[in-house]
């Protein structure tokens, strides 16, 4: 199928930044926010030799990694989030961009005992995007990369006290086709999600949350507490990425960016 291997991407997180941003599930159209732990915001430690994340971090809309489901690759379930990119072109990304990107491969993490897949990526603009079609490619192409990769996922809660991550298949990335295997499936419980099928255990999905007309989408920003006015008109004219307050509005980017993109 013609661009099955493209999907939209949200940037959480711009490459070289530290600030632990994601997308708040659990709040009223899920803006992307500033994690919090024990009353404190969170950063990622600069690990000797990285600066920050060493990718565009984000997610892919509409999925969701399912706690309930015990996945058969890794034997845990997942994290209860989105699937996580690693964007890797040499563009850096603006904190909730929305941007095409061709999938290369997965690797699969184990943070505290829960599944948490990492989509090895470049975004579709890059110049050198076309010579980038699969995992092994980026071993090419870029050597050392995705062995920092995993270091750098192995090791980045250590300064914070807590134990160094796992991985399945010994720490190997799985190709294209396994990835895109992969987040059919966080599609699939995603839309169990959406439809009530599945107990979201407190995430905010609204019922009608894919059918809101901009008015009702407007009623719910004026009545949404940390949002501006002046960041009204733009959601509603193009529902990309908007940044107010420290929070960036996506216009519920996690249900209404579509997962696959039409290449036609």
């Amino acid at each position: 199928e013609k661009g099955k291997e493209v999907f939209h991407m949200v940037v959480e997180v711009p490459r070289w930044s530290n600030a632990k941003m994601e997308i708040a599930t659990k709040d009223p159209l899920n803006p992307i926010k500033q994690d919090v732990k024990k009353g404190k915001l969170r950063y990622v430690a600069n690990l000797f030799p990285y600066k920050g994340y060493i990718w565009n971090y984000g997610a892919i809309p509409q999925t969701w990694e399912d706690p309930g489901h015990n996945d058969k690759h890794t034997g845990c379930c997942g994290d209860n989030d989105p699937i996580d990119v690693c964007e890797i072109g040499s563009k850096v990304c603006a904190r909730g961009e929305i941007i095409r990107v061709k999938v290369l491969g997965i690797l699969a993490m184990i943070d505290e005992g829960e599944t948490d897949w990492k989509v090895i990526a470049i975004n579709v603009e890059d110049p050198d995007a076309a010579n980038y079609n699969d995992i092994n490619d980026v071993k090419r192409l870029k050597p050392g990369y995705l062995e920092a990769t995993v270091d750098w996922f192995r090791r980045y809660k250590v300064p914070d006290g807590k134990p160094e991550n796992e991985f399945a298949f010994n720490a190997e990335f799985k190709d294209k086709n396994f990835a895109i295997d992969i987040i059919e499936s966080t599609h699939d419980y995603w839309r169990a999600l959406v439809t009530k099928k599945t107990d979201g255990k407190g995430i905010s999905c609204p019922g009608d949350s894919l059918s809101d007309s901009p008015k009702e989408l407007l009623q719910k920003l004026i009545n949404f507490p940390s949002c501006e006015l002046h960041c009204l008109g733009s959601l509603l004219s193009s529902r990309s990425g908007i940044q107010t307050s420290g929070i960036t509005f996506g216009g519920s980017i996690w249900a209404h960016y579509s997962l696959y993109v039409n290449m036609e």
